[in-house]
């Protein structure tokens, strides 16, 4: 067994896995970052201590104008005889004070509001766009304008609205990136293990569109540093205060006397919005680094349960899983189509029952239904699902979630693509516990490393610390079961676990899953289309076909003696029973020469 675990991975057993730089040491490696870095940090620290490196800023002495430099003031004065140091140094305060403000009030409108639409949807994704594309049509300029007639001349006042003007930009980002993310399956498996909502935005979504963000932060702080100059070099903005744009406007009026004047608040706005770009384009590079690949978007989107219409409770109901009744519709109105139709499936604690049939025949829709994930469009429109005896079909999504992890868990049929690619293996397992149980960090990382003992991985360690492109399907597979089995549930449901595997793994994992069965008392319901594992595994067995049940009963009685049509002609296609093919004999010509295929 230990030989085809170290098989199973991609290095070598008791080799350490290749880890990827912390993003600070990855940040110093690159010159492009630590420059740039530089740059603005000594364009900052000089406008942040202005009032200790220069004079006051507004004392002017007539006699100075046009001189050139002298001691104490290497810039020389300008047309009223002013310090062009101290003048440059206090007009950053107020230029780069400005563009943060503008900065800020797009990032608080733009990306809670992008987060919240690209993720929820509905409603408020509708009336966000409409928004968003009602205040990008409007014309900057005219409404900046308008602004300073209505407001008055402040700057301060300005750059508030331009930051309303520049926050749909970062709303059409956001929003675009979390659309695509929420139908990741490493979400899904986020939501199944009873994340809340905004824990999963923060952590998994978030970090998908920081990049992004960041580019963006660079192209906004130079549009309104830029936008902000233009102003005052109109003489549109505060005339009173020192800035990069008013002393470019100042300077151009006495070019002909005096072009140096030009040079220093030019060279200053080209710098500092250099340095940004440069900068934002670095670190995206750093945060991106590492090899991991980008998520693939996914068609199916998330969809709310609808409330039930009817609920049938006849008959015994098994304690730990009962679905009566079932039905899954898609669209509505007329133009609705029901996918599943009157399903009936109860699972036992410590019983295992094999939900069988081709593919397209609703098992997956079924298991979603019980786990409450549909994708979007689809509903519940008719039936009862009862969990350890509370009723799920229209439940609120908060208290449904208290039961994802803890007392129904769920490993998927897509191991790679249901662990996020930004997070370690141990940090993905790590993050329920702490949530769902309340371990501390240490509590719940050795929990996690018993965990990938128990599911028999030869070096836990190793793989607690890999990303999930360092490991197998096979290993990620068992990482999906350690997770699953991370906050001691009492349902498991398996969609295709072993589908992605090739058949030696498969075979181990298998066992695995009929070992913590029986260890834990798990009730299971495993979807699947191969009799093979419903033979091995299951201890009942429904059979489903376009949309119904169409056979159920003990798995011996099934297999041996079908009652349905569709049930014999599954259990026909199965080749162990058949006479075996005849072997292929190679043609040969008249002269007994084989003939070349």
């Amino acid at each position: 067994m230990s030989e085809a675990l170290t098989s199973d991975n991609h290095l070598p057993a008791g080799a350490a896995a290749p880890r990827r730089a912390k993003p600070v040491r990855r940040f110093l490696r690159n010159p492009q970052a630590v420059i740039s870095a530089l740059v603005l940090g000594v364009v900052g620290g000089a406008v942040l201590l202005a009032p200790l490196l220069s004079t006051d800023p507004g004392a002017a002495e007539l006699s100075k104008a046009f001189a050139g430099a002298e001691p104490g003031h290497p810039l020389g004065f300008d047309s009223a005889g002013r310090d062009v140091w101290s003048r440059l140094l206090h007009g950053g305060r107020n230029t780069l004070g400005g563009a943060l403000i503008a900065l800020a009030v797009a990032l608080s409108i733009g990306v809670p509001s992008g987060l919240v639409a690209g993720y929820y949807g509905k409603w408020f994704d509708a009336v966000a766009n409409w928004a968003g594309n009602f205040v990008m049509a409007l014309p900057a300029m005219v409404v900046l304008l308008a602004s300073r007639a209505i407001l008055g001349p402040t700057m301060w006042v300005l750059m508030v609205v331009l930051g309303v003007l520049v926050a749909p930009s970062f709303f059409r980002l956001v929003r675009g990136i979390v659309a695509t993310v929420r139908g990741e399956l490493y979400v899904d498996a986020a939501r199944v293990s009873g994340l809340r909502d905004r824990r999963i935005i923060a952590r998994h979504v978030l970090i998908v569109v920081r990049a992004p963000i960041i580019i963006q932060i660079a192209l906004v702080a130079g549009i309104a540093i830029s936008l902000q100059a233009g102003l005052e070099f109109l003489g549109i903005g505060s005339g009173d205060l020192p800035t990069w744009g008013a002393m470019l406007n100042e300077a151009f009026q006495n070019v002909q006397r005096s072009p140096l004047f030009m040079l220093w608040p030019g060279l200053a706005l080209g710098i500092t919005s250099a340095a940004l770009v440069l900068l934002a384009s670095a670190l995206r590079d750093v945060l991106e680094d590492g090899g991991t690949p980008p998520p693939r978007p996914r068609a199916a989107r998330r969809a709310r349960v609808s409330a039930p219409t009817t609920s049938d409770s006849a008959g015994a109901r098994a304690a730990l899983l009962s679905v009566r009744d079932l039905a899954v519709s898609y669209g509505s109105g007329a133009s609705a189509v029901d996918v599943v139709r009157g399903v009936d499936i109860d699972v036992a604690e410590g019983e295992v029952v094999g939900l069988v049939g081709q593919s397209g025949s609703g098992k997956s829709q079924t298991a979603f239904s019980v786990l409450g994930i549909l994708p979007e469009g689809g509903r519940v429109s008719r039936g009862s699902i009862l969990i350890a005896g509370t009723e799920v079909v229209g439940l609120p999504e908060k208290r449904y979630r208290a039961l994802r992890g803890g007392v129904v868990a769920y490993v998927p049929q897509e191991p790679m693509t249901n662990l996020d690619p930004a997070f370690t293996v141990g940090g993905q397992l790590v993050e329920p516990m702490r949530l769902r149980l309340g371990l501390s960090r240490k509590a719940a990382a050795e929990r996690a490393l018993e965990l990938l003992r128990q599911v028999e991985i030869a070096d836990p360690r190793r793989v607690f610390d890999a990303y999930p492109h360092e490991i197998s399907g096979g290993m990620a597979q068992r990482v999906l079961i350690a997770g699953a089995m991370s906050c001691d549930p009492k349902l498991l449901i398996a969609d295709e676990p072993t589908t992605a595997l090739d058949v030696t793994v498969q075979a181990e994992v298998l066992e695995l899953l009929r070992r913590l069965q029986a260890e834990r008392g798990l009730g299971v319901l495993l979807v699947t289309h191969d009799l093979g594992v419903v033979a091995d595994l299951c201890d009942r067995v429904a059979v489903m076909n376009a949309g119904r049940i169409v056979e159920t009963g003990r798995t011996a009685q099934v297999l041996t003696r079908p009652q349905d049509p569709y049930t014999r002609t599954l259990i026909e296609a199965v080749l162990d029973d058949a006479p075996a093919r005849p072997a292929w004999v190679a043609p040969r010509a008249a002269d007994g020469a084989e003939v070349p295929a």
